[in-house]
């Protein structure tokens, strides 16, 4: 990977591209042993090594992080009144975001990248990757609830939900797999079919089980080669 020094030093947080400018007129920065007094320098990150006030600065072109998220916290990069996720992945960069959300009550597996195309390919229902939920709740569901899931559900606003595939486990406790994710998605599914959800849970997405990332609660880690290949 070919960057720019301020770019990547912004994303890694230590200051905006106009800092980085200032930083590298003091002589702060270091491209191997040369320092360097121009922050739109390039680096190429298989072959160089950057320095920060003699420091190595490690430069990564994607990070990409699995969470066990807990409930209490949003999906989002900023947030005025709730915590974020972020605060959940031990990272700078700045650019950083998850891959598509669960609501604020919702527990379970979430992806964070910085890679857009890994993301598009997540997010997108064109995809196909499946995204499992195990959910309860109050009520009781149709007696073709299995069936009318598998023809797409009309959940309300003129938005009808693609296929999906419905396990219901027991008489309050259901395991919805679906393809999309539209807001509040699940909730709205098992509302058109009958039931109120009271507890949700994502427990895969793609090819990767919560319960195989040997994750607490909160814990977050970076995602290995092998669990990237298995989420696409």
């Amino acid at each position: 990977m070919v960057v720019r020094v301020d770019k990547i030093m912004s994303e890694l947080g230590f200051g905006s591209r106009s800092e980085i400018k200032k930083y590298a007129k003091a002589g702060k920065i270091r491209i191997n042993d040369k320092v360097i007094k121009k922050a739109d320098e390039k680096i190429d990150s298989e072959r160089d090594k950057l320095y920060f006030e003699g420091r190595q600065v490690v430069v990564e072109e994607f990070e990409t992080y699995v969470l066990y998220k807990p409930a209490g916290y949003v999906c989002a990069t900023k947030d005025n009144v709730h915590k974020t996720v972020m605060e959940l992945i031990d990272s700078d960069r700045k650019n950083i975001v998850p891959v598509g959300r669960l609501d604020l009550d919702t527990e379970g597996l979430l992806i964070l990248t910085n890679d857009g195309a890994l993301n598009h390919r997540l997010v997108s229902p064109a995809s196909h990757v499946d995204k499992i939920y195990y959910a309860k709740f109050d009520g009781t569901l149709a007696d073709d609830a299995i069936e009318c899931t598998a023809k797409g559900l009309d959940i309300g606003e003129g938005e009808v939900s693609k296929p999906a595939k419905l396990e219901i486990l027991s008489s309050d406790e259901v395991k919805l797999t679906i393809h999309e994710g539209k807001y509040h998605q699940v909730k709205r599914m098992i509302k058109a079919l009958g039931g109120e959800v009271t507890y949700l849970k994502r427990i895969a997405f793609g090819g990767l089980n919560l319960d195989d990332l040997n994750l607490k609660k909160g814990e977050s880690r970076k995602i290995t080669e092998e669990e990237v290949e298995k989420l696409v």
